[in-house]
């Protein structure tokens, strides 16, 4: 399938149109030139047979520190375009060389509407400017940033910047930068036959699920547009990849979306692996599938308890945090923390199974089913929450895939495509569930897609329990992290070595890989470029919610306030996945 689409390229443009790149990853990489970007792009979506419809994601490199690019492209920075087709079910790259004395290239927001927020990151991050952007602003940082953070020259570190002061001039200055104008936000003042009165809605409420803001322009009780406002939860994640070891990076994996636990450590740590060619043991596999599921769970009740206060049904929530709270007890007694377990390591788990953990998981798939039914009655069989949920909030497959949302948003409208069944990792192949989906796309059906993705993570979970093979929980691998520790006793080199491994981090050969999985929310990609370093050059989170909320204007328009309540509750995000 990869080749096929580089004869379709070549025949379409010309085999000098573009440079091939190998990659850790397999997924065919052209570097293309920037006056045909375009061109290219608009070719694979709209005219390649079977075309890649999805814009899965869209970043950038500062290449300036860079020593092994090899046959590469000279580049100071490069643009990347990740794309997706369902109907090949391949992955497909596209890079954009840029040199410094000329950062800029045309938007892409007439062909994908979900590269705009991704073209505002870029230029945030970069400073690379999108030409016919509708409205290319910082998206992240505050406005009044200087600077751009992803930049190899921009500290990474607060001790590497002066002290933090703040004069009258300075104060003045952001206080003014706070200021509402409509007019910034894409919105007019007046309509044909009234004023129209604009609200916030957040940063801080509780409705917004964390530090997020809505700018409403409404009209009596009718929204007529909602402005999604991020980035006050922004903490350098990114940033942080490239100042950590491999090794030490996984616990800041734990707290993108941060109600996943593990789950952010499954594409961090594969993504290693097949940068350093490592092969995990079958039954390492297996606890993670196992492990990965169980915050499935977690994820999704918190969602389910969440979805019914917001609507205005207090009772769920309290059932539901109980059964959370099991979930926790056996991931505590699996790898010794609830929440942020950082249980996987690069190369397998951080430690075996212990002793009676096959009695606490049996005792809980034993148990959970039944409480799912009941929670059918308590909430999905309300005749409020069904008012106020049913066909509000409402796309379709299209748009959804327009929009690059994954995961249940868009299992809901009908699509049954999931990472796990389409590209099968950790052994999902081996395991029998089904894909949940609905028809209509709406709030209620989203909620019904993660209800039923519950009791299919219970399957799966119990076929884990069945079938655990033996087997070591770690590859034996010199890049293993941290290393077997019976080898640190043969004699002082191996302990030396460990000591580095730990302290210094492996070092990983020069490559670049992008590994995707099917989290809880949808699909979570990390995008590692190693220069045979002890660190990462570039850590790239291609995050679900990042791409969910920008669909929040599209969902609301010319409903009430009380339905963008629902359709938030039905999104399913939290900020640090959208913030990073």
């Amino acid at each position: 399938m990869s080749d096929r689409i580089v004869r379709e390229l070549s025949a379409r443009f010309g085999e000098d149109a573009f440079v091939l790149q190998s990659t850790a990853d397999n997924i065919p990489t052209l570097w293309v030139d920037r006056a045909r970007i375009r061109d290219f792009l608009r070719f694979l979506k709209k005219e390649a047979a079977s075309g890649y419809a999805m814009l899965f994601d869209l970043t950038a490199m500062d290449e300036r520190q860079r020593t092994r690019r090899q046959g590469l492209p000279a580049s100071a920075y490069t643009v990347v375009y990740h794309l997706l087709s369902f109907d090949r079910n391949e992955d497909m790259r596209l890079k954009v060389a840029l040199l410094e004395d000329s950062l800029s290239l045309p938007s892409i927001t007439d062909i994908w509407p979900s590269a705009n927020w991704y073209e505002r990151e870029v230029w945030d991050m970069f400073g690379i400017v999108f030409e016919g952007h509708p409205n290319l602003r910082r998206i992240l940082m505050p406005p009044t940033w200087a600077g751009h953070p992803l930049r190899k020259d921009h500290p990474a570190r607060a001790t590497e910047m002066e002290p933090y002061s703040l004069s009258d001039e300075r104060e003045a200055r952001e206080q003014e930068a706070l200021r509402f104008v409509p007019e910034e936000w894409g919105m007019i003042r007046h309509g044909v036959d009234s004023d129209f009165l604009f609200l916030n809605l957040g940063p801080n409420h509780p409705s917004a699920h964390g530090v997020f803001r809505v700018a409403l322009q409404l009209d009596g009780e009718e929204i007529v547009d909602a402005v999604p406002d991020i980035g006050y939860h922004h903490r350098g994640a990114e940033k942080m990849g490239e100042r950590q070891s491999w090794h030490t990076y996984i616990p800041y994996t734990d707290r993108v979306d941060y109600l996943g636990g593990s789950m952010n450590n499954f594409p961090y740590v594969m993504a290693v692996e097949r940068l350093a060619g490592i092969e995990v043991p079958e039954r390492a596999q297996v606890i993670r599938v196992m492990v990965a599921e169980f915050y499935r769970l977690a994820s999704h009740l918190l969602f389910y308890g969440t979805f019914a206060q917001d609507i205005g049904q207090m009772s769920p929530i309290f059932y539901m945090f109980i059964d959370r709270e099991k979930v926790f007890d056996i991931m505590e007694a699996i790898s010794g923390a609830r929440m942020h377990s950082s249980y996987f390591r690069i190369g397998g788990v951080a430690m075996d199974l212990p002793i009676g953990w096959d009695r606490l998981v049996r005792e809980f798939i034993d148990y959970f089913p039944a409480r799912l039914d009941q929670y059918d009655k308590m909430v999905m069989n309300n005749s409020t929450i069904k008012r106020r949920t049913q066909g509000v909030g409402v796309y379709n497959t299209a748009e959804a895939i327009d929009w690059s949302a994954t995961g249940p948003s868009l299992r809901a409208t009908g699509f049954a495509w999931d990472y796990r069944k389409a590209r099968p990792y950790s052994g999902y192949e081996n395991y029998e569930f089904e894909i949940p989906t609905a028809q209509h796309g709406d709030c209620y059906d989203r909620c019904a897609v993660r209800i039923e993705e519950m009791r299919q993570s219970v399957r799966i979970i119990e076929q884990c329990l069945n079938n655990m093979p033996e087997g070591p929980h770690k590859a034996d691998h010199p890049l293993t992290t941290p290393p077997p520790k019976a080898r640190t006793l043969h004699d002082i080199e191996t302990l030396i070595d460990h000591f580095l491994n730990v302290s210094w981090g492996p070092v990983i050969p020069a490559g670049e890989a992008c590994v995707t999985v099917e989290a809880t929310k949808g699909l979570n990609g990390y995008y590692l470029t190693s220069d045979g370093g002890t660190m990462s050059y570039r850590t790239r989170i291609r995050t679900p919610s990042f791409s969910h909320l920008q669909m929040i204007p599209m969902m609301c328009r010319g409903l009430m306030i009380a339905d963008l309540i629902a359709i938030l509750a039905s999104i399913d995000f939290v900020m640090a996945d959208v913030d990073r």
